[in-house]
């Protein structure tokens, strides 16, 4: 905020975990498409996929699905955030009109659990609302082709032949599995500021 002064505190955080979605995932995309590919069964192990990808496809064999990754990661990225920073914002108001009341003083700032408490709830939120976009992900990386392989034909083709209920494929273990990661994540990332 001290570069950009004028600007809202959630266009910072916004743009910061944009620019820093694209290129982090412009770094995981490859490692990505592998740990796909071999979940679906299609290789043995890492080596057969990389050999196979590289002479099959080359390099863009690499960015498979690199698009519906970044359709995926960015709004994620930018919900986790902002959640994150709002959920705090409230919960840091709620907490100083408590210590008004009894006359505490001091700084009010979070603990490492209520750190988590925010942080799996912004996890949760953005988890739950990009699922259907994580399910276009992984079908773009593991079999994209039979969908159309672009994020709104497969989009097209998950509707047509799932309905509605296809988008939600995943949602609650994804829900689980993140919620914690990002708990720790924001406690890392509060103690650190």
């Amino acid at each position: 905020q001290k570069r950009f002064p004028k600007a809202r505190p959630l266009s910072i955080f916004a743009t910061a975990s944009l620019l820093g979605d694209l290129t982090g995932s412009l770094c995981l995309c490859p490692s990505e498409v592998i740990k796909q590919k071999m979940q679906a069964g299609m290789f043995k192990n890492e080596r057969e996929a990389l050999v196979s990808i590289w002479r099959s496809k080359g390099l863009p064999g690499f960015y498979e699905g690199y698009t519906g990754g970044l359709v995926r990661d960015v709004p994620f990225r930018v919900a986790q955030l902002t959640t994150f920073e709002m959920t705090k914002s409230v919960y840091l108001r709620l907490k100083s009109r408590r210590r008004q009341k009894s006359d505490a003083s001091g700084p009010v700032e979070l603990s490492a659990l209520e750190a988590a408490a925010c942080g799996a709830v912004a996890g949760s939120i953005s988890a739950a609302i990009t699922s259907p976009l994580d399910r276009i992900k992984t079908i773009l990386m593991t079999d994209g082709a039979a969908y159309g392989g672009t994020v709104l034909s497969c989009a097209a083709k998950i509707f047509q032949d799932e309905g509605v209920r296809g988008f939600t494929t995943g949602m609650v273990p994804r829900v689980v599995y993140i919620a914690p990661s990002v708990a720790v994540f924001f406690v890392a990332y509060e103690a650190c500021q």
